[in-house]
């Protein structure tokens, strides 16, 4: 069993950690829409691209359930997406009455240029990591991503 001392220490680093990716949740958001300014983009509409990029092509019902907007929201931000030529609205290949947002990869080398800088920080940073290491932190914040995944689509109510 722990000593006292141990399970205030413990409480206390595991404080710690949880205020710390408060910090990097924040600041990754200021980043993000540093990036999307750069690139004229809504930070509703970043966010939309990046999972159209990471998990598309999507219908427009399942991305707008992914980020909690309403359908009729989640039209304007395609709307906006596909004349700035981030994205295309396509024929659902599994059901031609459907329609599926993907992502368009002629402008993803601008969104490369704006996150190089902390693309080089972090190689550095994780550079003084082993692997088992960086395994650790990898299942770590694919953990924390999760739950805070479990706890959007909670209060969403889904």
């Amino acid at each position: 069993m722990d000593s006292p001392r141990s399970s205030r220490e413990r409480r206390r680093a595991s404080d710690a950690i949880k205020e710390s990716l408060r910090a990097l949740s924040t600041q990754l958001s200021l980043l993000n829409r540093q990036v999307g300014a750069h690139l004229d983009l809504k930070d509703v509409d970043f966010d939309c691209l990046d999972i159209v990029g990471r998990h598309g092509p999507l219908s427009p019902s399942t991305l707008a359930r992914r980020v909690g907007l309403h359908p009729a929201t989640m039209t304007g931000v395609l709307d906006r997406l596909e004349r700035g030529g981030w994205v295309a609205r396509d024929r659902d290949p599994g059901d031609r009455r459907a329609v599926v947002v993907r992502a368009l990869r002629d402008r993803v080398p601008e969104i490369h240029r704006l996150f190089a800088g902390m693309n080089s920080s972090m190689d550095e940073l994780l550079a003084g990591y082993d692997d088992t290491q960086l395994e650790l932190l990898a299942g770590f914040l694919g953990r924390v991503t999760e739950a805070g995944r479990t706890a959007t689509d909670e209060l969403a109510g889904g």
